[in-house]
């Protein structure tokens, strides 16, 4: 049986053998089942790959050795590695899928099968130069069911970027264009930046080999000038740790060439601007140590102002963590250090692969690992909820959806949990909202940013620590949210919403309470349903509304837009008789009567408090006012507080329930176009006397706070008006006021 040694091939890259991967997997897989699985996989590939070669001329049994080798240096579990040796064979053998599961169980057969539905979509699109968005769409699919997949495909296409020397010219741009639109953005946000970052140069080296020679020459020379200066400081570093007796390890390491000609050409930077080309890597024990170590080197030598990164305290997305800085060397050159724990390292490396790296002994649950893998990495729900084809059913829409929303992320704020929660470019607190679950950004009504309450739609930078405010009372998305959200998964969400908002189903219990609204704003003047239906069913009513029907009136009364008083003004009604007769009966000056009992008595000269306005239904506790009897405070009221030898029991006793009494509130609210005129008609609509209303803008955060007086009969009143009021649009807080 053909059992190749280590040789070299195409520009130096090695030829592995069985016995290179079994070192590799031997340190960390001891089982004597899981070792037979893997040589049982790879006996089969050899089988029925024999006599079989590589366009690029050797046999193709170097192909799965290539591929499992990359897989067994990170540490995957045997299933994986064997699923990495049997990846062709049901595609380029006879081998069928139903064989593989019955050879080596049902994992690896929807592995291998995930794997060959891809490989059947790409042989069938090879003579073309660009694959469609339906094409990547259907890559993305097969890779989301399981993460063992991705990183299966990651290595089967690291090792044929390697070798595509020698095929036709268009096959190597074809391979290209679709290793940097769809594989090298996966690496990415998996934070394996071994094989992203070799992924990447080697797609300049073959779609622009020009450039990529240009920075190589730069870059060698670079190192060339500086290594005695990076000697030296590597030296004068190591011997600063040994002093202070911090364990280390210390090691150089070069940019790739990739992410400078991003600067130079994608950013605009001259090659001498950039200051991380060449970079030290110190490893260390604890997330102390690191700290403790950059502040060593900064007493040493002069930091960059504004290159210091702390990536411990707020790690990527991808769970990549250091500390950086940038520092200038005695003889005046610039060097990156970063500082990290070796844990770290191995994360920093090899990204997801490494947090959840094959550990014996340990049973292993693909839906378990999907679920913790999600729970860890936000980014990666969304993918798999995208990839459900939920929200996009298009492929084109799919696939900017997830270079929006994903791929291209470059803002990363945290929950008050410590989560780093990654968003485009210029996003706002419910595009966050709806990150953390559907119904938070459905219910979100406001937002607290850094410990300041903000409107919805405030920009977020990286860093900002965000929380945000629901109310399930809300009214849920409407259209202005369209607006505000800029990441295509929350603008899904909210046309989704508002579509069900729009249903039929919908329009009829929507249109109900519009006409609910105006049968009892006319009933306030004594017209029956049967007059109000008359008139404003008219055709000069509907027009003027441009409504074709009473049912379009009723759902537009039951948005507020116009609200019920507003159509009884507009038809400019008087009142018939009695309706004021009715009204009247409501006691305007509620200490004429004051329905309160202080220690049993009733005849004691009783006022209400103005400070805290307390309402039946109110804890309440009498105040000995010295000439003016006992005033009623709630028992919270802070201007009761240090006289407590002033306080009286107090309670109330049954009182007439059309008696309404003063109560002063504070309204928060994100500040938009007819804020105010719309409390107020609500507020009128549910026939609330106001007595005094005043508005204040907060211009530094766009929010507003509404000051009311309004007239209730007891707290429950009260509470009803305020989930009213709570559920206007922009309004994220309602509260009673104590002055």
């Amino acid at each position: 049986m053909a059992n190749p040694k280590t040789t070299s091939i195409n520009g130096g890259y090695p030829l592995h053998s069985f016995e290179d991967i079994r070192d590799l997997y031997s340190v960390y897989i001891s089982n004597p089942a899981d070792r037979d699985l893997i040589e049982k996989a790879y006996k089969l590939a050899v089988k029925k790959h024999e006599g079989v070669t590589r366009q690029t001329g050797e046999p193709y049994i170097h192909h799965p050795l290539e591929v499992c080798y990359i897989l067994a240096r990170l540490h995957v579990g045997p299933k994986t590695i064997a699923a990495g040796f049997l990846h062709d064979l049901v595609e380029d053998t006879d081998v069928s899928i139903e064989q593989i599961g019955k050879m080596f169980g049902k994992e690896v057969q929807g592995i291998v099968d995930a794997l060959t539905k891809i490989q059947r979509l790409k042989l069938s699109h090879q003579d073309r130069i660009n694959l469609t968005a339906e094409d990547h769409k259907k890559i993305f699919l097969g890779m989301s069911k399981d993460i063992r997949v991705i990183i299966i495909k990651l290595a089967d296409r690291l090792h044929n970027m390697r070798t595509i020397d020698g095929l036709p010219p268009e096959r190597i741009e074809r391979l290209s264009r679709e290793t940097i639109e769809v594989f090298v953005p996966i690496a990415h946000r998996l934070g394996i930046y071994s094989i992203q970052s070799e992924l990447e140069d080697l797609v300049l080296k073959h779609l622009k080999p020009d450039i990529y020679r240009e920075i190589n020459t730069l870059v060698n020379k670079k190192i060339k000038n500086r290594k005695k200066s990076l000697d030296i400081l590597m030296k004068r570093i190591a011997d600063l740790l040994f002093e202070h007796k911090i364990p280390f390890e210390i090691k150089s390491r070069v940019k790739s060439i990739y992410s400078i000609y991003k600067k130079i050409y994608l950013k605009g930077r001259n090659f001498d601007e950039i200051y991380d080309i060449l970079a030290i890597r110190i490893i260390t024990d604890t997330e102390l140590r690191c700290y403790e170590i950059i502040g060593l080197i900064h007493n040493l030598y002069k930091p960059i102002p504004g290159r210091f990164k702390d990536y411990i305290a707020v790690p990527k997305a991808n769970m990549y963590q250091s500390l950086h800085t940038s520092i200038m060397s005695g003889d005046g050159h610039f060097f990156e250090v970063q500082v990290r724990t070796h844990e770290m390292n191995e994360i920093a490396e090899t990204g997801v692969a490494a947090h959840w790296k094959y550990k014996e002994g340990r049973q292993y649950n693909s839906k378990r690992e999907m679920k913790e893998i999600e729970s860890r990495l936000h980014w990666f729900r969304d993918f798999v909820a995208m990839s459900g084809s939920e929200l996009s059913q298009n492929a084109s829409d799919y696939i900017n959806d997830l270079r929006h929303d994903i791929f291209d992320s470059s803002v990363y704020v945290i929950t008050p949990l410590g989560k780093v929660i990654d968003l485009p470019a210029g996003a706002t607190p419910l595009d966050f909202a709806y990150k953390i679950h559907t119904r938070v950004g459905d219910q979100a009504v406001g937002a607290i940013v850094n410990n300041v309450m903000v409107p919805l739609n405030t920009v977020l930078k990286s860093g900002d620590i965000v929380e945000i405010k629901t109310n399930p009372n809300s009214g849920g998305p409407n259209e202005g949210w369209l607006k505000i959200a800029k990441s295509n998964s929350a603008l899904a969400h909210i046309r989704k919403a508002l579509a069900k908002k729009n249903s039929s189903l919908h329009q009829e219990e929507r249109a109900g309470h519009g006409r609910t609204s105006l049968k009892e704003q006319f009933a306030k003047f004594n017209f029956s349903e049967e007059e109000m239906l008359e008139r404003v069913g008219s055709k000069s009513v509907l027009d003027y509304y441009q409504c074709k029907n009473m049912q379009e009136l009723f759902v537009k009364v039951s948005d507020r837009n116009p609200t019920a008083a507003a159509v009884f003004e507009h038809l400019n009604l008087k009142s018939k008789r009695g309706a004021e007769l009715k009204l009247d009966r409501i006691k305007k000056n509620p200490t004429d009567v004051v329905p309160v009992t202080i220690g049993g008595e009733t005849r004691i000269a009783v006022s209400l408090g103005s400070c805290c306005t307390p309402i039946p239904g109110d804890d309440i506790v009498g105040y000995i006012t010295k000439g003016k009897g006992v005033t009623i405070h709630r028992v919270n009221c802070p201007n009761i507080q240090h006289h407590p030898e002033r306080l009286m029991e107090a309670e109330w006793n049954e009182q007439d329930r059309l008696v309404t009494y003063p109560v002063d509130i504070a309204i928060e609210a994100n500040d938009r176009n007819n804020l105010l005129s719309d409390i107020m008609s609500v507020i009128n609509q549910h026939n609330v006397p106001i007595s005094a209303i005043s508005a204040h803008l907060h211009s530094e955060n766009l929010t507003s706070t509404i000051n009311a007086t309004i007239h209730v009969s007891d707290s429950k009143r009260l509470n009803d008006i305020f989930n009213v009021i709570l559920n206007i649009p922009g309004v994220y807080d309602v509260g009673r006021v104590i002055h």
